[in-house]
Parts: C-alpha cells; structure tokens; sequence
C-alpha cells in the first residue's frame, strides 16, 4: 500500500477504472492492507466504480501437493484432491499445508467478507493466485465454488516488482509503450518495498501514452471477453 493513495489520484485525474485484487498484507505503518486503517480507501474505490477480487486474505502461493500417503487402492477410498498452500502472512506464515477445495475457497472468501464489512458490496467474484501460478487443481477448485481466476498478459506485465538497478523506470515505460495492444491485461502493484526507485509515479506517463494512441481502459468484469466462473 505504499504508493496506494498516490495511484489512486493518478487513476482518478486519468478516468481509469482497474480492477483491484485485495490481500490482507502487511504494510509500511506496521497495519494491514484491509485493517481498519484502509477502510476509507476502499469505501472510496468502491464508490468511484472500480472493480475488485480476491488476492487470497493471507497471500497463499500455491504448489502440488505430495503424493498421498495412502493410495486409492489401497484403502478402497478416493482420496480429497489437496494442494499445498504456503501463507506469507497471518497466523500460519511461511508453513506449508495441504489444502482441499474447502480451505481454498475460505481462503479466497476471507477477503469477500471483508471487503463486504468495509464498503457494503462484494467483490466481482473474481481472484488472482499471488504470483499468477498455481497448480491447475486449485483453479478448478476455486472455479467450483464461483470464483474466476484472472492473469495478466505478457506485455501487461509493467515490471514494477523487478530491481531499479537492472529495469529503471524509462526502460519499463518505453518497453510498455511498445508492447501494449488492445485486449492485454496490465499488472501493476500498489508498493513494492524492494524497489528502490518507485514505479508508481511512472504510472501516470503510461497510462497518457497509451490513451495518446487511441487505447482505453475497461474493469475487467466490463470486458466482453470476460466469462465468469460457474459455482
């Protein structure tokens, strides 16, 4: 959330609705990013229209899970079909468990029920697995219970997580600039804490260089190529 406020005003200023996809992380002032401390944020997103989904409320990457210990045939039962999820944050952060489609789906939920305490609506029923991957178990499991998952496009990938040293902000922006088209879902984050030269005020150029050639912005439940999950 470090750059939250800023992106915002940005989007604001430029017409852009985005769709915004929510973690419980932690943040700079030592909260979280849907403690009480952001509530007017959000209420405030929520009313300028834009979109949002579930980023999982603890930020779970997800794996394969292991082989079962016991094998169908062997105890004439089908076993749960089970991930395995890693938390970043809360009360299990940084230990690996295997999850079924129940714990998946709370974990999604988690957020929505939140996000409903906060503004009065619930999300798009949409999520995006933190770092876009995933074995495809979860996103049939997810998909059961009603919730999307939605990626990026290659050339949206803007690069605001990779080392300034190495992908300065020029060098991203004119790379964007180049390889954006119509239809491509752009990916950005709202604080990087590992940058050291914020890609966020870079936003802003992005967004005008872009409208300069014609192209607009759509939320993704908006899009007509958007086709969402069945529960």
């Amino acid at each position: 959330m470090r750059h939250a406020v800023l992106i915002a005003d940005i989007l604001r200023r430029r017409g852009v609705l985005a769709t915004f996809f929510l973690a419980n992380e932690q943040t700079d002032e030592g909260g979280s990013a849907l403690a009480p401390h952001w509530d007017g944020y959000w209420k405030a997103r929520a009313a300028e229209g834009h979109a949002f989904g579930s980023h999982t409320f603890d930020h779970v990457y997800f794996s394969p899970a292991p082989p079962a210990a016991r094998s169908t045939a062997a105890t004439g039962r089908a076993q749960p079909t089970l991930v395995t999820a890693r938390p970043q944050f809360g009360a299990y952060a940084g230990r690996q468990a295997a999850w079924d489609r129940a714990a998946i789906c709370t974990e999604i939920e988690r957020v929505d029920e939140r996000f409903r305490r906060i503004t009065g609506r619930s999300l798009d029923r949409l999520w995006r697995a933190p770092g876009g991957r995933g074995p495809p178990a979860v996103f049939d499991m997810a998909r059961s219970c009603g919730w999307q998952h939605v990626g990026w496009s290659p050339a949206g990938f803007l690069g605001d997580e990779l080392p300034s040293q190495t992908y300065p902000n020029d060098k991203l922006l004119a790379r964007a600039l180049a390889g954006i088209h119509s239809g491509d879902i752009l990916m950005a984050h709202l604080g990087i804490r590992s940058r050291t030269d914020p890609y966020a005020p870079t936003l802003d150029a992005l967004i005008g260089g872009l409208q300069a050639r014609g192209l607009c912005f759509e939320t993704i439940p908006r899009h007509p190529s958007f086709t969402p999950a069945a529960s």
